[in-house]
């Protein structure tokens, strides 16, 4: 029982985040803060911000599945900020001890113990590639929208996936394609074509480079800013106040549930942390890229879910492209494209940096032996975890050609809580076992901290249905089987003692 709560050795993991692993550090602050950018203000603001204000209804329109938070989406909005600030010092404190491109993983590995590391590695797969998989079909389905603006249209069958049309409301329109679409050996063909182009041009991006894939994220951070920052100020001049009453229709538990439904909005922050091995002076600027990008994607936020629930009645913005609807709605359609040409440049974002973030913290894993050696490769020339790249790429595309996005949010967000939680407790941990060990970033006042960001990650996660606790129950139990069955065996930690 020991063996399986093996701390590794801070002293191990410092050099493997400096001069190991041939990564190139060329990232600075405002890159770090463009990065959460990328990550954070993408699908959960272009996309889930209807749900979160209006609710969801079960499939007979009767039941309901979660209440909405109306016009105090802005306080839901606030509270997670709240929560993922909280988390982000826990993260800031560690990212500056141990430099390495592990994320959370990396850092409960050197506080919890192997196998505490192994289940957030395993849990961190539902934040990046599962979270991807979601963005990739939020991002098709905007992409789509933007093309009919100007009359391109493609075959139904060519922009839906089966599992999407499967699961449908028996009263949708899409049922009609299990009949209407062609079909092969009696099973029709239901393909998410745009989905898979998309996340097979990010990852030929990410292999070439992380320079390179830094200033193609610049440049969407750029426009998607740009983007919103119009939909703020045309917004704001039609907002009528009588939008905001009720306010809180649903009560604190609306905003609770509406915070979790939103949830999804902000994970995207840590992928900040898997960055840590091309980052300059990585103790200094990783804290301060973490902190201060986390602070402007809050505000956006805020800014965005005022202007939204003001625009037009919180009910309206429940569609799935809920900012796009409320100008329509507010009769400003003629800025409607332009809200859809920035949601597609913005999930691009976010698919990019949930990729990058994927691949770095694999290749950690197989630095430790949890994952075949390959994963660990450099590219000679690019100098990136090409590989794993390329696998994850591989992965996120076929499920993104025959999924359904509402499968995979719900998972996302309990994966994601649960890594916060972790990360908190490490935090405590490590003061206890190590409390002289050098800080270069050091959380005031760390277990009032620490205690309200461990639970503030568990009421949040009470925020979700039961059923993403069910599956989210039978993902760690697959990912303990291939811990025993593989990496268990295979432990580089364990080998050397």
């Amino acid at each position: 029982m020991s063996s399986l709560f093996a701390r590794k050795p801070i002293a191990d993991l410092v050099p493997e985040g400096q001069e190991g692993t041939g990564l190139r550090r060329t990232l600075g602050t405002l890159d770090l803060v463009a990065l959460s950018i990328g990550a954070v203000i993408g699908a959960g603001i272009f996309s889930s911000i209807g749900t979160s204000a209006a609710g969801q209804m079960a499939a007979d329109g009767v039941t309901v599945v979660r209440y909405g938070a109306g016009p105090a989406l802005v306080i839901s909005f606030l509270l997670l900020g709240g929560v993922c600030a909280l988390a982000a010092l826990c993260y800031a404190e560690l990212t500056s001890m141990i430099p390495q491109a592990g994320s959370a993983y990396a850092y409960s590995y050197a506080t919890l113990g192997e196998l505490v590391a192994w289940i957030i590695g395993w849990d961190l797969i539902l934040e990046y590639a599962v979270g991807n998989v979601a963005v990739a079909i939020s991002w098709s389905g905007y992409f789509v929208s933007l093309m009919s603006g100007f009359g391109i249209t493609m075959p139904d069958w060519l922009i839906h996936g089966y599992r999407e049309v499967l699961l449908a409301a028996p009263d949708s329109p899409l049922k009609h394609l299990m009949a209407d679409a062609p079909h092969i050996g009696g099973i029709p063909v239901l393909l998410n074509v745009p989905a898979f182009l998309i996340v097979a041009a990010i990852t030929g991006l990410l292999v070439i480079g992380v320079k390179e894939s830094n200033q193609v994220n610049k440049v969407m951070v750029a426009i998607k800013l740009v983007v919103l920052a119009v939909f703020i100020v045309v917004g704001a001049q039609h907002i009528d106040m009588a939008n905001y009453t009720p306010y809180a229709p649903n009560g604190f538990r609306g905003i609770h549930q509406g915070a979790a439904i939103v949830f999804f909005a902000y994970i995207g922050f840590d992928a900040i942390s898997t960055a840590a091995e091309e980052t300059k002076d990585p103790q200094r600027t990783m804290p301060r890229g973490i902190l201060l990008g986390l602070l402007v994607c809050t505000i956006i936020y805020v800014a965005v879910g005022a202007v939204a629930t003001g625009l037009v009645p919180y009910k309206q913005l429940l569609a799935n492209d809920p900012l796009a609807a409320a100008f329509n709605q507010a009769g400003l359609q003629r800025f409607s494209w332009f809200i859809s040409l920035g949601a597609v440049v913005a999930t691009s974002a976010v698919l990019l940096v949930f990729q990058y973030g994927q691949a770095r913290i694999l290749m950690a894993m197989s630095r430790d032996g949890f994952l075949p050696k390959w994963a660990a490769k450099i590219h000679p020339k690019f100098r990136t975890p090409h590989i794993t790249t390329v696998v994850i790429g591989a992965f996120v595309a076929t499920w993104s050609l025959l999924g359904d996005a509402s499968e995979t949010y719900d998972l996302t967000n309990i994966g994601t809580l649960f890594a916060f939680m972790l990360v908190a407790i490490g935090v405590l941990v490590l003061r206890k076992i190590e409390p002289d060990r050098p800080r270069p970033f050091r959380i005031k006042f760390v277990w009032p901290v620490a205690i309200l960001s461990a639970a503030a990650c568990v009421f949040v996660m009470f925020g979700l249905p039961i059923e993403a606790w069910q599956r989210f129950g039978v993902w760690l139990v697959v990912g303990l089987v291939i811990y025993f069955a593989y990496g268990y065996k295979r432990s580089v930690l364990r080998a050397k003692s």
